[in-house]
């Protein structure tokens, strides 16, 4: 029997990039709407690596400072419309630069800001910082293999009714009562992959994310694995370049509260949300060949 290195890879975590986009009106800072991307970079590369892990030879190898400095460097040029395009040339250049490297992963989760309102109208430069995150990975090998998964994250949602959890089974330690009229609260998160890389990656992430809420809301919710079917189906069926989509949704459970012990009734409007334990309902929807 041998002993030998197995599966492994490094990289750089937690790059944190903040790009203004001060326009074309460079020098006049005051009358200039500027733009702003706030994106954390994680790197990892795979390939020959055994000599540095079995010998300590770190010939050929990247330096995880110098990947660090690559992210921002490149942000320059490529990060000029969607992060997609981003990771994409990240792949490339890693890819070139490093000898041994065999495979690039980039994953890029981008920081919601929405303008500040002053006036009644969105202030130029001034933004707060919003809910939700925007992300995505992208994967390449030397042979030319690109494939680009987005995705969105800590997006909560609630609707406050035409909701319910009934016909379940019942065994001895059920306790849950069954409800027609409840609370539906989750956090979405949700990764697709797409069968195309050369399409508006800022366009198909609006619409999948449009096509998600707007699922959310326009059905009575038997349960929570039947509307994530509904959402993904809804995606599939609006975007061809898509070939599957994936959730991850806790059910934030939303307790009606006992008035009655203190002689009040609650009709349906005094709740205890809590955070934990919680349900955890997990799917992917995809296209059959």
């Amino acid at each position: 029997m041998s002993i030998v290195m197995g599966e492994n890879n490094y990289g750089k975590s937690e790059v944190r990039l903040v790009k203004v986009d001060r326009g074309e009106s460079h020098g006049n800072r005051s009358g200039n709407r500027h733009g702003l991307r706030d994106i954390t970079a994680e790197v990892s590369l795979t390939g020959d690596f055994d000599a540095a892990h079995v010998k300590g030879d770190n010939t050929d190898l990247i330096a995880t400072d110098t990947m660090r400095n690559t992210v921002y460097a490149l942000a320059k040029q490529h990060l000029a419309k969607d992060i997609e395009s981003f990771g994409l040339a990240l792949v490339d250049h890693f890819l070139e630069a490093g000898p041994r490297n065999t495979g690039v992963r980039i994953k890029l989760t981008e920081h919601n800001w929405n303008r500040i309102e002053a006036d009644g109208a969105e202030h130029d430069h001034s933004f707060v910082k919003g809910s939700g995150k925007r992300t995505a990975t992208i994967s390449g090998d030397k042979s030319g293999d690109r494939s680009v998964h987005a995705g969105l994250d800590d997006v909560t949602v609630l609707k406050t009714t035409n909701s319910g959890w009934e016909g379940y089974l019942h065994e001895q330690y059920t306790t849950l009562p069954e409800t027609s009229d409840r609370i539906l609260s989750t956090v979405i998160t949700a990764e697709w992959q797409y069968n195309d890389t050369n399409i508006d990656f800022d366009r198909a992430w609006e619409r999948v994310e449009r096509r998600i809420l707007q699922t959310l809301t326009d059905h009575y919710s038997p349960s929570v694995q039947n509307t994530l079917y509904r959402m993904g189906y809804a995606v599939l069926e609006e975007q061809e370049a898509i070939e599957r989509i994936h959730f991850s949704l806790p059910n934030i459970h939303h307790l009606l509260f006992d008035l009655e012990r203190f002689g009040m009734e609650n009709d349906n409007e005094i709740f205890q949300a809590t955070s934990d334990p919680y349900g955890l309902i997990e799917g992917t929807v995809e296209r059959t060949s």
